[in-house]
């Protein structure tokens, strides 16, 4: 059962969301998410239209019968690990000093 929202907290998050530093969180966030979801929305396409478009290139055998086709499908998983490593240390780096400083001033004035 959630508990109900006193009128320091309300008042405390509304403060805390008008703030130049949430501001700059959710501006670091969106730059990162936005950035990221386009390179890997781009490779991906890639992939596809490579795989569609460009048989004779994807059926070329690297060794024995792995071809580059399954080269790109294996990178696809590889970029994926690759991509949430880069966000953790983005996030460590850049957005959670911020998000745990919101988040002791909302506790400290919202009395929790």
């Amino acid at each position: 059962m959630a508990e109900d929202i006193t009128t320091d907290q309300h008042e405390a998050y509304v403060r805390i969301h008008g703030s130049d530093e949430f501001a700059t969180l959710r501006k670091r966030f969106r730059g990162f998410a936005f950035a990221a979801t386009a390179l890997f929305m781009a490779w991906y396409l890639l992939y596809v239209l490579m795989s569609s478009f460009v048989e004779g290139f994807m059926n070329i055998q690297v060794v024995g019968n792995i071809n580059v086709a399954l080269i790109f499908g294996l990178l696809q998983f590889v970029s994926t690990f690759l991509l949430a490593v880069v966000y953790s240390r983005f996030s460590s780096r850049e957005l959670d000093p911020i998000a745990d400083k919101l988040r002791g001033e909302y506790n400290q004035v919202a009395g929790r």
